[in-house]
């Protein structure tokens, strides 16, 4: 079976359509620290990455934005002192879709990777 991290995004449209919510729930299961929260009435995955200083956050944030721009898919990134937190969802479906849980699993692998 192919591993979400392994995926690449589709191209999404206006009116793409949102995960499910029975596929929601399978997807998260495979994202133990991601969880879904609600933005200004639009559903998206979050998750809070910690570092031991401001740099390795700073280097961690630069990992990301570069896969947001092989993947074409751009996600929101707070950066803080010792903490990163990104938030994946699809602009175009109005929550989410496939792409973000595939591209929420890349970030994980960015993170066990250092």
């Amino acid at each position: 079976m192919t591993e979400l991290h392994e995926l690449k995004c589709e191209a999404c449209h206006a009116g793409a359509p949102k995960v499910t919510e029975n596929e929601k729930i399978a997807l998260l299961a495979t994202l133990p620290e991601w969880q879904a929260v609600e933005v200004a009435g639009v559903e998206q995955l979050e998750r809070q990455f910690s570092f031991k200083n401001f740099k390795m956050a700073w280097a961690f944030t630069d990992r990301v934005a570069g896969l947001a721009e092989a993947e074409f898919h751009h996600p929101e990134i707070t950066l803080e002192w010792g903490k990163v937190r990104v938030r994946w969802w699809s602009h175009s479906a109005k929550g989410l879709h496939k792409n973000d849980f595939i591209c929420a699993a890349k970030t994980d692998k960015l993170f066990t990777a250092g």
